[in-house]
């Protein structure tokens, strides 16, 4: 038994109280939709638009800024005295998502709902914290609307929160202080060996994939003769999704394929959770015949803000999804492997041939004639499979949500929340 299961089974015997978290803490505005004996008090605050806070940051501040976002800055005293408050607080944005702060200090506010403990004696705002980072998948659902989300605060000020003795409660926080430094401080090696294998797999495909006339390498093919021709003379096709627009409704009631954009696409990879839209059977057997899906494709994004070039190999296809008119899917010839062309068009010989051609309006465009006059590098068949083998392992490593760095990320993060759950889980006490 734990010294916190003793202490529980001590002083908590018949398990603990839970209360909605509106009945525990104090809050900086008044909330339409939750009832007045919610709210006897409201601590009110000035808030800063982005572009007012940006202006104050200074290196030498001492006064923290709080953000709605996790970007960490500080104004000088002398230029927010006026609206300086000096609190312990946890505060969530009011438009966005649940990203959850906490600080203790002076500070002050962009738009965020921050609230504070009635009764620190009994309730540790720390404790709060943790708690609502536990719940925060949950929180993160009262976000609603179109455009900028806003969260429902009745449903928030609803929540019920153990509250576990006093003393139980900081033994807790100490723990996940500790375990939260050390998650923290894994994370930062983790990241830091990431960036370093981001920057060996740029030179290595930056080195590997450019042309070269004379002389050997251990790293490249002993015929360094290599051939580079357009794009146009290396494929047997390039087709687009369909505009659902003029050929389809998405989200009808029969909809239940994901339709596949840009954005869907990361890591090299097609991640259908992430579809926002779907269609139905028809529209996908539409798409299908149009798109020729059969399989041992690249997949390449020509439309979007942060999306354009993005690009997935399909090394086979089973119409469990389809793709949108902003999607390129590439057939090529025997002569050039997909997945090798694919590791060309992320190497800055191919990128700069056609990234300053992405029409900058509100939707970045490429278009398909300046994505088919890219000269390909085009090394022996047998030396595009050692490339792209080497290449895909530096891939993996970088990228892999199943092994891998992002994989090891994952995992320590999953371990770090396992546990803080499991320490703020409690019986509930029957009344």
């Amino acid at each position: 038994m734990t010294h916190i299961e003793q202490l529980i089974q001590d002083l908590c015997p018949q398990g603990v109280e839970f209360k909605k978290l509106g009945e525990v803490t104090y809050w900086d505005k008044r909330f339409n939709e939750v009832e007045r004996s919610m709210q006897p008090q409201i601590r009110k605050y000035h808030y800063y638009l982005a572009s007012e806070l940006e202006a104050l940051e200074s290196p030498t501040g001492t006064i923290k800024i709080l953000y709605t976002s996790n970007k960490i800055a500080y104004a000088e005293e002398e230029t927010v005295a006026e609206n300086v408050v000096d609190a312990e607080v946890v505060a969530i944005p009011w438009g966005g998502n649940a990203n959850i702060k906490y600080f203790k200090g002076k500070f002050v506010t962009a738009d965020n709902r921050i609230a504070v403990v009635r009764d620190t004696s009994i309730l540790s705002t720390k404790f709060v914290y943790y708690w609502l980072m536990k719940n925060q998948t949950e929180i993160d659902s009262y976000y609603r609307g179109a455009g900028i989300k806003h969260p429902s605060m009745l449903k928030v000020l609803s929540l019920e929160i153990p509250i576990p003795p006093i003393e139980i409660q900081k033994i807790i926080v100490e723990c996940l202080d500790k375990f939260s430094a050390l998650a923290a401080e894994l994370q930062a090696e983790l990241q830091a060996e990431l960036h370093l294998r981001r920057k060996q797999y740029e030179y290595y495909r930056t080195h590997l994939l450019t042309p070269h006339t004379e002389g050997t390498s251990t790293d490249k093919s002993d015929d360094c003769n290599w051939d580079s021709k357009p794009l146009k003379e290396l494929i047997v096709s390039l087709k687009t999704g369909l505009n659902p627009r003029t050929n389809f409704k998405l989200n009808t009631p029969e909809s239940n394929i994901p339709y596949i954009t840009g954005k869907d696409i990361y890591d090299n990879v097609i991640n259908v959770t992430s579809a926002t839209d779907m269609i139905d059977e028809k529209a996908r057997d539409l798409i299908n015949k149009r798109a020729c899906l059969e399989g041992n494709i690249l997949l390449f994004a020509s439309t979007g803000t942060g999306t354009v070039g993005r690009m997935a190999y399909v090394p086979e296809y089973n119409n469990d999804w389809a793709m949108s008119e902003t999607l390129y899917a590439i057939k090529t010839k025997d002569v050039l492997l997909p997945r090798f062309l694919m590791h060309c068009l992320y190497s800055p010989v191919c990128r700069s041939q056609f990234e300053n051609k992405i029409s900058r309006g509100s939707v970045p465009h490429l278009k398909v004639v300046d994505l088919l006059n890219v000269n390909i590098p085009l090394p022996p068949i047998e030396e595009q499979k050692r490339l792209t083998e080497l290449l895909d392992k530096f891939d993996k490593l970088t990228t892999s949500l199943e092994e891998g760095i992002p994989a090891e990320q994952i995992r320590q993060q999953k371990r770090y929340e396992y546990y803080r759950d499991l320490l703020l889980t409690f019986p509930r006490k029957e009344v």
